[in-house]
């Protein structure tokens, strides 16, 4: 595991933190003495996190601009500037596109998208030269599995947003960069989605057939955040253990 000094109290906020990658993430930033704020609507995981990696903890619905401002301004209210932002926060049900309502799609967007969107408007004006933003995409993007029209569409989305918004803030020194993680088992992925036979088919299409943990996402989310990766901005990391793309 590699070590970021620069991290002891900086100031990083992570949406989406409760679980998963999230809550991987806000234990991978606390072990390093980061001060982390992190949202989520799940607010017994999230009090429960708060509590074990000494980070603070927002019940919040990031379909909600009002929200979103209100908690990333207290945020820099309290701490004066805002070093790392990782938008993490996203939903991927299947969905068949008969079933697929405009209601559902626009909902996704606002939860995977939008979010992003308002969280980078909202927080950029308190970073500083040396700042980071790093959204999650995902790998299938580049997959386009069945029945995940909206959820593919809101990660290419994600990977456009990422691109150009590295260009506008790299002026400031603020860089701008994606993961696109492959099947990561998440407690809920391996409850709802990861069968035997699943499992099987992940060994199989990946270079490498371990399976994918939560915090090895957050060591390259860390390396995004950190000195380390100064000359990267506007890329997209795949960290799918070498997926076949056909």
């Amino acid at each position: 595991m590699a070590i970021y000094p620069e991290f002891r109290d900086s100031i990083v906020l992570i949406t989406g933190g409760a679980n998963g990658i999230g809550a991987a993430t806000v234990t991978a930033f606390s072990e390093h003495e980061a001060r982390v704020f992190f949202c989520d609507l799940d607010a017994r995981a999230g009090k429960a996190l708060a509590t074990t990696a000494g980070a603070v903890f927002t019940r919040l619905d990031l379909r909600d601009e009002r929200q979103i401002t209100r908690w990333i301004a207290s945020v820099a209210k309290e701490t004066g500037h805002i070093d790392a932002l990782v938008n993490n926060a996203a939903n991927d049900p299947r969905i068949p596109l008969k079933d697929l309502t405009r209601e559902r799609w626009d909902e996704l967007f606002a939860i995977n998208l939008r979010s992003a969107f308002l969280c980078s408007r909202e927080a950029a004006p308190h970073m500083g030269a040396g700042a980071s933003i790093i959204n999650l995409a995902s790998i299938t993007w580049h997959l386009a599995p069945a029945q995940m029209s909206a959820y593919v569409s809101t990660k290419g989305g994600m990977l456009g947003f990422t691109r150009a918004l590295a260009r506008e803030l790299g002026p400031r020194r603020i860089r701008v960069n994606a993961v696109s993680p492959g099947w990561i088992m998440t407690e809920r992925q391996l409850r709802q989605y990861v069968t035997p036979a699943v499992k099987r088919l992940i060994r199989k299409s990946q270079s490498i057939p371990d399976l994918i943990q939560p915090p090895e996402i957050a060591e390259i989310i860390l390396f995004l955040a950190s000195d380390a990766s100064s000359a990267v901005t506007g890329q997209e990391i795949l960290a799918d253990r070498g997926w076949a793309h056909s």
